[in-house]
């Protein structure tokens, strides 16, 4: 029996070669889209799914109000997490790496992902350790864990177990060797304990933020009973202490500077669902991955009912077949399993097909994603299946039980008889169609309009030709003269890099385009709390990136003062201090009085997706601190001989500034490019995606044309016969077409509308969605419509008409 099914629909395929090929086509670009959407769903699901304890363990994050939510938290809480009953135990952390020099003896590597921890870190992360062991007691500020590709680079061989490494002025023992077996939102490859000095610094200071705080509950359910008890810390501790030493009640506090509030989130959701950037692995982009999966569903769906139509069109030629073959004893049940047989053949081929294209396509698409995908593992193979099963199920069911359908007689006299809900549903089917195309077609199309209004906004700056090279600093705050001697440092590499030639101008700042500042701090004018940014600066650096002055004046080496008690703001900071005249007005940075000279025009400081902060200028030399801060030297340069200019720079930097670190620069306008990378790849992926529906899209309208004209040559014949013209007869083949095509439009139109919307409300600067897409829209769906109804239909009516009429 199967032999025979086999034979046949070779048979079949070899003489409806154009079907064929469309038909595994058509659904192998759906699995494909399909395929690539599981692969970037399993690895961003698989986060953290390898801990034990990702459902115990949250990381605290601080709500501070106004959309000022940060993944980190204040070191006072060590002090009372043992009194809440709930927690069994914390662990503080930086939430970022470093990326510094790690020596031992002659021999030194780079290491681009230290990161910094409490020495009971590996009990909330336990990585699999290949040599040594986790043991916290061994984990103190002298102990450093490696992990096993890093041993590797720095020891080779050898053992690693108790030797002495050099790491950053320390002199630390390598305490054990781990490997991490999957994916992890704290992935680092080396870990140290210096985190416990800064935590015993800010053991009094409530009010700085620094620390990343991992809590381990007994019980997850009581998340929320240990978020009112963080919260009460802050109320008793902070809140209520500094009302009192402003000699205010805790109600005027809380309505001047507000409350804050602290959210548990789980390490098993964090990847996809933080509400900050609190692990240094990053997020996810949730997003992205719920309109990559829908899409290639919808893909899919087109796909299937694109195989639909055609299986349905391509029956017609073998209705005589099964006609014979229920004369001859096949009984309806048989028909239906030889077609969805069939159907089984051409999806396992289509699912060959796409796993070779995805193969061929993988990096390609990891470099569109950022990400390392490959095709393995179990899970994918059963989604595969379930894949193929639902497939052939969607597909295969109703070709088969249309075709077993067809009335005997009527069919061996050329009579094909079909239902009325067969007439529907596959006309049901073309609508649908239409639908998919209209939402890609006008989807890609705002898709492509918000993308283009970002990168032609007027971002209030200008980083052409200016490079922002990376500074590090090489001094310990608890060193003698630090700050002067940070001061001396950054003006010496300011005037040796100014006298190399192609250099026009030198400066830098506590912050970077497309990455914000460094720290944030509040001001208080009159009444107004204001969470700024702290864009500490040098002289002649707004200048460099032609921010402009909209009151008042910039900083100038004129004025004393300026390095002193002035400060400016940016018109967002003004709004949200309610003062028409603010030049000369005085404002209270952190116990500071600083003066106001000048209001800076507002720029964008984050990617233009993002809304514009509060900004408070002042130059380096106002705040103590605030050096310290500085990672990042802008260098503006001429356009002629830029090569030569560089490598000058690069020279000496090597030689003179850092001589041990490798010599990092970008341009600014490439780098903050980059912050709206991801929406420049989902206007990419909207237009990919859009062709290939498109064409999806005309592999079923061809077949279903073909299918109805097929079907109606013998009337088609008889008009002909009568006296009717080519024109006429194309008007009649394709106005249900027409109808149809129009149908699908306005189905699709409030999804759009509704979808699209829901998107741009996620850019604080975005379009509004017009009349116009819709109208582009319509008109290229009809217009490819009409493009293949038309042609088919011109085809139909140059028939032979003895041909259909010999037999009547």
């Amino acid at each position: 029996m199967f032999k025979n099914w086999t034979n046949l629909f070779i048979y079949h395929a070899k003489n409806n070669k154009l079907f064929t090929f469309l038909n595994i086509l058509g659904l192998s670009i759906g699995i494909a889209g399909l395929i690539f959407a599981i692969l970037y769903w399993n690895d961003e699901q698989s986060y953290n799914d390898w801990n034990p304890d990702k459902d115990k363990i949250h990381q605290v994050i601080s709500d501070l109000g106004e959309d000022l939510i940060w993944g980190y938290t204040a070191s006072p809480l060590s002090q009372y997490l043992d009194e809440i009953p709930e927690v069994e135990s914390y662990c503080y952390f930086n939430t970022w790496y470093y990326n510094e020099i790690i020596n031992y003896k002659d021999k030194k590597e780079l290491v681009a992902k230290i990161f910094d921890a409490q020495n009971n870190f590996f009990e909330f992360f336990p990585f699999e350790f290949v040599k040594g062991s986790s043991n916290i007691k061994n984990h103190d500020n002298t102990s450093i864990y490696l992990s096993e590709e890093v041993a590797e680079r720095i020891f080779g061989n050898d053992d690693p177990i108790g030797k002495q490494v050099q790491y950053s002025g320390r002199t630390l023992v390598v305490r054990g060797v781990y490997k991490i077996e999957g994916k992890s939102s704290i992935a680092p490859e080396a870990v140290t304990n210096i985190i416990d000095k800064k935590l015993e610094e800010n053991k009094d200071q409530w009010g700085n933020f620094n620390f990343g705080l991992l809590l381990k509950l007994k019980d997850p359910s009581q998340k929320t009973k240990v978020e009112k008890a963080l919260n009460s810390l802050f109320l008793k501790y902070k809140m209520s202490k500094e009302a009192e030493s402003e000699g205010i009640s805790i109600e005027e506090y809380l309505k001047l500077y507000g409350s804050i509030k602290n959210i548990l989130e789980p390490l098993s959701t964090s990847r996809l669902h933080s509400k900050a950037h609190g692990y240094p692995e990053g997020n996810g982009n949730y997003q992205m991955l719920l309109i990559l999966m829908g899409l290639s569903i919808l893909i899919l769906i087109l796909s299937v009912v694109n195989y639909i139509n055609l299986a349905t069109a391509n029956a017609v030629k073998r209705a005589k077949e099964v006609g014979i073959r229920k004369i001859i004893g096949a009984s309806k049940m048989n028909i239906i399993k030889q077609f969805v047989f069939e159907t089984i053949i051409m999806v396992l081929l289509s699912i060959l097909l796409s796993l070779v294209v995805v193969e061929l396509s993988l990096p390609y698409y990891n470099e569109f994603l950022g990400k390392e995908l490959v095709i393995y593992g179990s899970q994918f193979y059963q989604q595969l299946i379930v894949v193929f099963l639902l497939t052939v199920l969607f597909a295969g069911i109703f070709p088969a039980i249309y075709v077993s359908n067809f009335e005997t007689l009527k069919v061996l006299k050329g009579n094909f008889g079909r239902s009325k809900s067969g007439v529907w549903i596959r006309n049901g089917m073309l609508i649908l169609q239409f639908s998919i195309a209209t939402f890609f077609i006008i989807g890609s199309y705002i898709v492509y309009e918000q993308v283009q209004f970002m990168l032609n906004k007027d971002l209030g700056f200008k980083g052409e030709q200016v490079l922002e090279i990376s500074y590090r600093n090489s001094y310990d705050y608890k060193e003698r003269d630090y700050r002067q001697k940070l001061i001396t440092r950054y003006n010496t590499v300011k005037q040796e890099i100014s006298k190399i030639k192609g250099v026009k101008q030198v400066s830098t700042g506590a912050f970077k385009f497309g990455d914000g500042a460094s720290s944030s701090s509040s001001f208080r004018y009159n009444d107004a709390n204001i969470q700024g940014q702290n864009m500490a600066i040098d002289f002649g650096m707004l200048e460099m990136m032609k921010v402009n002055v909209k009151e008042g004046r910039l900083f100038s080496e004129k004025y004393a003062s300026d390095t002193i008690n002035s400060i400016m703001i940016n018109e967002t900071a003004l709004k949200m201090m309610n003062e028409k005249n603010p030049i000369g007005k005085e404002i209270d940075w952190n116990g500071n009085k600083l003066k106001i000279v000048g209001v800076v025009k507002d720029f964008h400081l984050y990617g233009p997706q993002a809304e514009i902060p509060p900004m408070s200028f002042f130059h380096f030399k106002t705040i103590d601190w605030i050096l310290q801060n500085v990672n990042t030297i802008y260098v503006k340069v001429d356009a002629n001989n830029m090569e030569q200019t560089i490598n000058d720079i690069e020279k000496f930097w090597v030689n003179k500034v850092d001589t041990e670190y490798p010599f990092a620069y970008d341009f600014v306008d490439k780098s903050y490019a980059r912050t709206f990378d991801r929406f420049v790849k989902m206007k990419n992926l909207f237009s990919l995606l859009n062709i290939v529906v498109i064409l999806i899209a005309l592999f079923g309208l061809f077949a279903l044309a073909s299918y109805s004209i097929q079907r109606r040559m013998k009337e088609i014949a008889i008009r002909k016969t009568l006296g009717a013209n080519t024109n006429t007869l194309l008007k009649e083949l394709s106005k249900q077409y027409i109808t149809f095509c129009v149908i699908g439009f306005l189905i699709a139109l409030f999804p759009i509308y509704y979808l699209l919307n829901l998107w741009l409300e996620d850019f604080a600067y975005r379009i509004r969605i017009t009349v116009l897409p819709f109208i582009i829209g319509f008109i290229v769906l009809l217009l490819l419509t009409l493009g293949i109804v038309l042609s088919r239909a011109y085809q139909g009516t140059k028939v032979d008409v003895l041909k259909y009429l010999k037999y009547e």
